[in-house]
């Protein structure tokens, strides 16, 4: 497969699965907001810094507006030309990769993708205000749910499609650790406050922005601890949104590239997905919290890149030609 091919694929699928991310993200804190009352532009700040904090964007959004409240951060999130972070902007180089390899995807998902653009590009902000941001948050996750959907009924299951899915994992993870970290972001104003409504209303916002919430009832009856909620997201194995999910899928597609035994490695991007995978293995909740939740995020973060830069320079770096030597 060309370099140029493979870049294509597995960005079209990371931007796809970081859109529909970031949609539900929104979509959960907004519903997240109707629970409070008297919100000043003190309490909007709070509960909206964390979310750019996560999404490493706080600096980008400040350049842009003034103020952190439930319609400048949606409209630098899910809206903005200027933000290369933003839902829209996502979605529209997931489709600038797919119209480069029109000729590598099956009709149907092209027209899934094109389709979603189209409405994009109908929809304006203030529109979505005006008619309701739910209903515009739930359309987009309809479109994109489509697109995956016909991706796996319509793709042969060749290498192309390895790309797909490692792209689709890797962004995953990435965004369930950044989703969960998002709570240690939110500082509760008492200590007093941690167990009460409030801590619990804001842990079940963080499974609902992974849509976790029913799942994770399955498996607990208890209301969500931070305990329970961490061992659900990071270390279960059937999840298909936890890092343990995520990073066993990986896993898998990157050996099936490679056709490299499984347990061994070829390159770093194995190397470092399997380390990460034998340490989940041995891991429980309480190595998590002991070594302290957003420390091990960040570092789970770090190792994440380290995959995603391993894989650009083993399948997609094209090295310049040499230049010819000059005469002195």
């Amino acid at each position: 497969m060309l370099s140029r091919v493979a870049d294509s694929l597995y960005w079209l699928s990371r931007y796809i699965e970081r859109a529909e991310n970031l949609a539900r993200l929104m979509e959960v804190n907004l519903q997240l907001l109707l629970d409070f009352s008297n919100l000043d532009d003190a309490k909007l700040k709070s509960h909206w810094q964390p979310i750019l904090r996560a999404l490493c964007d706080e600096e980008a959004f400040n350049k842009l507006y003034a103020k952190a409240d439930s319609q400048s951060v949606t409209d630098f999130v899910a809206f903005s030309r200027e933000n290369p972070s933003s839902m829209f902007s996502c979605l529209c180089a997931a489709r600038e990769n797919a119209r480069m390899i029109r000729d590598q995807i099956t009709d149907e998902m092209w027209e899934a993708i094109n389709e979603l653009y189209l409405f994009l590009r109908a929809t304006t902000a203030k529109k979505v205000w005006r008619t309701g941001v739910h209903d515009y948050f739930r359309e987009v996750k309809k479109y994109i749910h489509a697109f995956q959907g016909l991706t796996n009924a319509t793709y042969p299951r060749e290498e192309a499609y390895n790309f797909l899915q490692i792209g689709r994992y890797l962004e995953r993870a990435d965004k369930t650790t950044r989703i969960i970290d998002l709570k240690y972001h939110i500082l509760l104003p008492r200590a007093a406050d941690v167990g009460g409504a409030l801590d619990s209303a804001q842990w079940m916002a963080v499974l609902r922005s992974c849509s976790a919430l029913q799942a994770y009832h399955r498996l607990y009856l208890e209301s969500p601890t931070p305990g329970k909620v961490v061992e659900f997201l990071i270390l279960s194995e059937k999840f298909p949104r936890s890092l343990h999910f995520c990073l066993k899928e990986l896993n898998y597609y990157l050996h099936r590239i490679s056709d490299t035994p499984a347990g061994k490695f070829t390159n770093d991007a194995e190397r470092v997905c399997g380390g990460m995978l034998a340490h989940l293995g041995d891991c429980a909740t309480e190595d998590i919290f002991k070594e302290g939740l957003h420390e091990y995020l960040d570092r789970t973060q770090g190792s994440l890149n380290d995959i995603g830069a391993a894989l650009y320079h083993n399948y997609m770096y094209i090295p310049p030609p040499e230049q010819p030597a000059t005469a002195a």
